[in-house]
């Protein structure tokens, strides 16, 4: 092989590595059956979200936080069992690892919603987005509904 061929093929294989790894980053989690439970109260300023991530990239992804145009703040809870009390508390960050999931169910993990800007009504459809560590971002659509789907 001559010296051309051999820049040439080098030049092949780093654009291809470089595309790769730009496809590994592209990779997103996904997330379904997004709901919000709906507060028995309309003026209530508080209520909690809940849905599935999967993650079927190569690489774990980090959440640090989300946000909704819909409410003034969200924010990432963990309810669990200690010394037979239910104790909420703040996540600074959730990570879902490669080929996992993670659910947030009642009871569990959460997202809680705070001070809609409007009432929120069955049916409703916001959408939050959830932060990721690496800066992007996963917008995901809820629904309002009285139960789990």
């Amino acid at each position: 092989m001559n010296r051309l061929h051999v820049s040439a093929l080098s030049s092949v294989a780093l654009l291809l590595a470089g595309t790769a790894s730009v496809h590994a980053a592209e990779c997103l989690p996904t997330a379904r059956q997004a709901w919000i439970r709906l507060p028995p109260s309309p003026a209530m300023p508080m209520m909690a979200g809940f849905l599935r991530i999967d993650n079927a990239c190569a690489q774990a992804v980090e959440i640090t936080g989300a946000d909704s145009l819909a409410f003034s703040e969200v924010s990432l809870h963990e309810s669990r069992q200690v010394d037979g009390v239910n104790r909420m508390r703040e996540l600074e960050t959730l990570p879902v690892a490669a080929g996992k999931a993670v659910e947030f169910k009642p009871g569990g993990l959460h997202l809680m919603l705070y001070k809609p800007y409007a009432p929120v009504k069955e049916g409703d459809k916001p959408v939050i987005t959830l932060k990721l560590k690496d800066g992007r971002s996963l917008p995901v659509t809820f629904e309002v509904r009285k139960a789990a789907p």
